[in-house]
């Protein structure tokens, strides 16, 4: 099967006001059952969360289908899912709960193809404790990791190492697995940034090495989180500060003060839209295309609701998420044959094999703010800035500001064609 991209569009309402989104990496637009699914919860019956009334059981209910869609989504189990601000919040909590145990003498392993919010966090935590930051640089070549300059930063004395699972700004998939191996090795935790992988690849954490993994449901169509996910074992072993009263409980003694249930319940909605969109067998059951409807209901860790008979919410999302990955494939290849018809006049810096459709490019003696600027007035949104990816950008001496076009599932190829055409008529502009 496929994805139905007229009938997915349909479930976002922002598309009718005409634009062509190409922001996706900092944010897609918001589908239907997301926003029915927070506005349910907020007009409850809601109550901080127990076991008495209605209203509380509600709570409840929310907090565990949370847990469960995310394990379901991350490959780990639901006790082992960390609900936070953001991505970034939650490293920086998660550099502080690990820096408790580190001491001068150790060191600690970055990577210059990071977002600043895998980098800063480890950092600043390393400054306050005096262990030494060692880094894995990017190769001019292919824009991914050298290896070589991995292997020259470890040391016996490594605690952690932190690496993204997918650029950002260039899109590079580096071998995260191979990487965990090494940093195991050696005795060290990996602390990996799913933010960009997660919202073009079904996430294994487990299968990726990663001893803590986090992501941003508002990446992959939900509302504005993070999500942190560590195996329940290792988790028991941190001790963050925390109020007298509230609970030890491993994942909650992570989450401070009441949690924002609506969110949580769009951020669950968010993931049985995804496993919905490519509905495989469910036709001739009469399920139509999987998505109306789907947050409204509980869900757990292997629910079979909503999706062809015996399949599990994973398998369904593995479906999806396959489906997807060659839609957007077909998107990316459209796009890349487009940019180079317009000659030497574009740049496009990314140059691994394996990346997400995510691209990021300079206009030859023309200013990427301006090009935005062109292409926003075509109603096509296109941002153009360093995303926070300082060290990528220091280590390529890639111009700042760049344009950066990535796809979502929403994008087809109209879009597509809308961008090209919105770049070409820039670039005739400046002759």
């Amino acid at each position: 099967m496929a994805i139905d991209v007229v009938a997915l569009r349909a479930h976002f309402p922002s598309l009718a006001h005409g634009f062509a989104f190409f922001d996706g990496p900092g944010g897609t637009q918001t589908p239907v059952p997301v926003a029915e699914a927070i506005a349910r919860t907020m007009t409850g019956p809601l109550s901080n969360r127990g076991t008495v009334s209605a209203s509380e059981r509600n709570a409840e209910r929310t907090v565990a289908e949370f847990r469960s869609a995310y394990a379901d989504l991350l490959g780990v189990p639901a006790n082992g899912v960390v609900h936070g601000r953001s991505a970034t919040q939650l490293t920086y909590d998660f550099s502080r709960h690990l820096a408790k145990s580190w001491r001068a003498g150790d060191e600690i392993v970055l990577s210059r193809l990071d977002h600043d919010a895998n980098v800063r966090p480890w950092i600043q935590a390393a400054e306050r404790t005096g262990v030494a930051v060692r880094w894995i640089e990017i190769d001019d070549a292919t824009t991914g990791l050298d290896l070589d300059s991995y292997e020259r930063a470890l040391s016996p004395r490594t605690r952690l190492v932190a690496v993204t699972a997918a650029s950002n700004v260039l899109g590079v998939i580096p071998p995260v697995r191979l990487i965990a191996e090494r940093a195991h090795e050696v005795g060290a935790l990996v602390h990996v940034d799913g933010v960009h992988y997660a919202a073009h690849r079904l996430v294994d954490v487990p299968a990726l090495g990663a001893d803590l993994f986090v992501c941003s449901p508002y990446k992959f169509l939900g509302p504005h989180c993070g999500v942190l996910a560590g195996s329940p074992e290792l988790l028991e072993t941190l001790a963050p500060d925390k109020l007298l009263p509230s609970t030890d409980a491993v994942p909650e003694r992570f989450e401070f003060g009441t949690l924002p249930y609506e969110v949580l319940a769009g951020a669950t909605a968010a993931v049985d839209f995804l496993a919905a969109m490519d509905p495989g067998g469910e036709e001739e059951h009469g399920a139509g295309n999987g998505i109306d409807g789907g947050a409204d209901r509980g869900t757990d860790a292997g629910s079979r609701e909503g999706g062809a008979p015996g399949a599990s919410r994973r398998e369904r999302l593995r479906r999806s998420l396959r489906s997807l990955h060659a839609h957007e494939n077909a998107l990316r290849t459209r796009t890349e044959e487009g940019l180079r018809a317009l000659g030497d006049a574009v740049t496009v810096h990314t140059k691994a094999p394996d990346r997400t459709p995510t691209l990021l490019m300079t206009l030859e003696g023309r200013d990427a703010r301006e090009a935005q600027a062109h292409l926003a007035a075509r109603g096509v949104v296109a941002p153009a800035g360093s995303f926070y990816a300082h060290e990528v950008f220091a280590a390529l001496k890639l111009p700042d500001p760049s344009l950066r076009v990535g796809l979502a599932p929403y994008n087809d190829a109209e879009d597509v064609d809308r961008l090209l055409d919105g770049l070409s008529s820039f670039l005739r502009a400046a002759v």
